[in-house]
């Protein structure tokens, strides 16, 4: 264990996961990184995430869905969905991170995560 707090990135673009990891490296995460979501939430019992980024648009369960089970297992997560999808149709999250991602927008709301 380095310390560091740990951020879940949740997306099948392995493009995109590889973006992220390195964006939330450079912050100051470690990063656990799943492909779909049940993956992520096969690995509930062992991370302990402060930060997930949740790509909406995903294959066999839904981002959506897996957001929902990452607010129901850790409440004081903070929870970032991003998708291609217009911001207006994303489920309540604590950020919106849309398509493309840049990594100016990921900075300007991990500013607003406890570590």
């Amino acid at each position: 264990m380095t310390g560091r707090p740990l951020a879940l990135v949740v997306e099948d673009s392995a493009d995109q996961r590889d973006l992220l990891q390195r964006y939330l490296d450079r912050e100051g995460f470690d990063v656990f990184a799943a492909i779909d979501a049940e993956t992520a939430i096969d690995a509930f019992p062992d991370i302990s995430p402060v930060v997930a980024v949740i790509d909406l648009l995903l294959p066999g369960v839904t981002g959506e869905e897996c957001s929902r089970r990452v607010r129901d297992r850790f409440p004081d997560c903070f929870l970032i969905v991003s998708s291609v999808l217009d911001v207006a149709d994303y489920p309540e999250a604590d950020g919106a991170l849309p398509k493309p991602i840049v990594g100016a927008d990921l900075r300007a709301l991990l500013r607003d995560v406890p570590r």
